[in-house]
């Protein structure tokens, strides 16, 4: 019988963080993730991890008012602290475990300036920082001798008396379904920005975590702010890290003009994202950018800073755009890339639901709001799996183990992933769906929005959603079977882009990610709230929270 005291549901930063933080809380921990772990999403982040360091005259209270005025005032305030006061040392942390963070001429850690942040916090490992840490952390899993069980993938959680008792798995080698039983269960599985097409996200990012919560009653909040990168490549959607405006790139119009100048006079590019996405969109709606790009100029940055700071960038810029930033301007434009929203969490990471945590991209503690900062990703999953670990450890103390009948819950989940592969072929294909979700999502639930684009979108997904009930799985094998894989990962993904759609259109304002064009203003009166979404007998629900204000009163957000 398989069974822990702490369940770790996905391997990134935030699942990693979490489940050594459990074993060293003394719990029976174990992670288990659908990849590799250091084949997570936690790879991509690429420009570096905020904090600030007293000893470099930054402070926490700085940096925490960024962080809320990014957010447009819609991030809690009392997470926000929580965070930022965390981020020294957790950044040291991360140093002591062996991530050899870039250092200036004198030795000491070296930072570079991202968005919406007055003073240079970030620091990072070139341009690949996410990757550096990823890589260590798994280091520290292996030596705390927490048990992994890598390519399974979870496809339900399982319930008994409105509580989490476990989950069922598909052991993807193998195609055998496990029950696991588990005292607490902490979801750590990434955003859902595969429901975009494209996206900067890997192909794994299908919102599994907020589908398994959002089934069993979890809620999920402020869903309608998806953050769209200034810097991405068009087609593929593939990210040119922030690390390269934080080092004094600029963006340029077809005319040469640094045209950001118009929109955010003070912080130029490095505005924060949302501000300096909707100026890129907004320059090429107006003709006045390149086959709908514009240009982001490194060339004045010269070869050897470019080679020492954003080697990966630059490489990426030569695969995919045939263009040589050392040499003349990449083109660029916004790109789906981050979801603000996710599973309803307290500071401890802790649900709606007993026994059921979440972390990372997945949740929603609140600390980004309407606008997420760059480089505060890597900073959330951090202190927030270390928080939600040792909550989780301590939760799991004097509490027994569910005593549900493995064999007939196994029994159960393999009757319905069989009657997905009895499914006769009607021509359809759960590509088929994935593709016009991903298009109608990027075309009316984008950088710009309006009530009648919205509710397009919402009635195509409830065509999608007839449709993936019959949807056939063309492989019928046990191993291996990716297209069975593929076929779950969707139905996640309808869920997710139905909370994003409904909340997008009940937000009756422009904040933050979310600007409508007939809501063009911000409406502090009606709109400084929270919109939550529940699974309710007839589909989603709505209801909402008030956002948590300490000590920065609401202001005009100007860069």
């Amino acid at each position: 019988m398989l069974e822990h005291d702490v369940l770790v549901v996905g391997a990134g930063l935030a699942g990693m963080r979490a489940a050594i933080a459990a074993r060293d809380s003394g719990a029976n921990a174990a992670i288990i993730s659908k990849v590799h772990p250091v084949r997570s999403h936690s790879n991509a982040a690429q420009g570096g991890i905020n904090a600030a360091l007293t000893d470099r005259g930054d402070n926490w209270e700085d940096h925490a008012y960024d962080t809320i005025k990014g957010s447009d005032f819609l991030g809690d305030q009392d997470a926000i602290e929580v965070m930022c006061r965390a981020a020294g040392q957790s950044l040291i942390d991360m140093e002591h475990m062996g991530v050899t963070f870039n250092r200036d001429d004198e030795g000491k850690l070296g930072t570079r300036a991202f968005g919406g942040q007055r003073v240079a916090r970030t620091f990072f490992v070139g341009d690949f920082t996410g990757q550096a840490l990823l890589h260590v952390m798994f280091e520290q899993l292996v030596k705390s001798g927490v048990q992994s069980y890598e390519e399974w993938f979870v496809t339900s959680l399982i319930m008994e008396d409105g509580k989490i008792s476990g989950v069922t798995a598909l052991e993807i080698r193998t195609g055998q379904v496990h029950a696991i039983k588990a005292k607490t269960v902490i979801l750590c599985t990434g955003g859902c920005g595969r429901l975009f097409e494209p996206s900067t996200n890997a192909l794994i990012v299908t919102g599994d975590g907020m589908g398994l919560a959002y089934n069993v009653g979890a809620r999920l909040m402020d869903m309608e702010m998806v953050q769209y990168h200034p810097t991405t490549i068009a087609g593929s959607g593939v990210l040119l890290s922030e690390a390269a405006r934080g080092e004094g790139a600029y963006l340029r119009d077809r005319h040469g003009n640094r045209f950001m100048e118009k929109y955010a006079p003070n912080m130029m590019e490095l505005a924060s994202r949302d501000v300096v996405s909707r100026a890129e969109q907004t320059e090429i709606n107006a003709g006045n950018g390149i086959d709908g790009c514009v240009h982001l100029d490194c060339t004045h940055l010269g070869e050897r800073f470019i080679m020492e700071k954003l080697p990966q960038i630059r490489e990426l810029g030569i695969d995919l755009t045939g263009k040589d930033m050392i040499k003349e301007p990449v083109p660029i434009r916004p790109g789906m890339h981050y979801i603000m929203g996710g599973i309803k969490t307290d500071i401890d990471g802790q649900t709606n639901i007993p026994g059921i945590y979440a972390a990372g991209e997945c949740a929603n503690v609140s600390v980004h709001g309407g606008n997420r900062l760059g480089a505060n990703s890597l900073l959330d999953t951090i202190v927030f799996g270390e928080r939600s670990g040792s909550h989780a450890a301590d939760a799991s103390k004097g509490v027994s183990f569910s005593n549900f009948n493995p064999d007939e819950v196994v029994a159960n989940e393999e009757r319905r992933l069989q009657e997905i592969l009895d499914r006769p072929d009607n021509g359809d294909r759960w590509s088929k769906i994935r593709r016009e979700m991903g298009d109608s999502m990027n075309r009316n639930v984008a950088v710009f929005r309006t009530k009648e684009g919205i509710e397009e979108t919402i009635e195509e997904l409830q065509g999608l959603k007839q449709r993936y009930s019959s949807v056939p799985v063309h492989n019928k094998g046990k191993v291996f079977n990716t297209d069975l894989i593929f076929a779950l990962e969707l139905g996640f993904m309808i869920d997710c882009a139905e909370a994003i759609a409904i909340s997008a259109l009940e937000r009756k304002e422009s904040r933050g990610a979310q600007f409508r064009l007939d809501y063009p203003n911000r409406d502090d009166d009606n709109w400084l709230k929270h919109i939550v979404v529940t699974q309710g007998e007839l589909g989603p629900e709505l209801s909402e929270l008030p956002v948590t204000i300490t000590k920065w009163t609401p202001e005009e957000r100007k860069y």
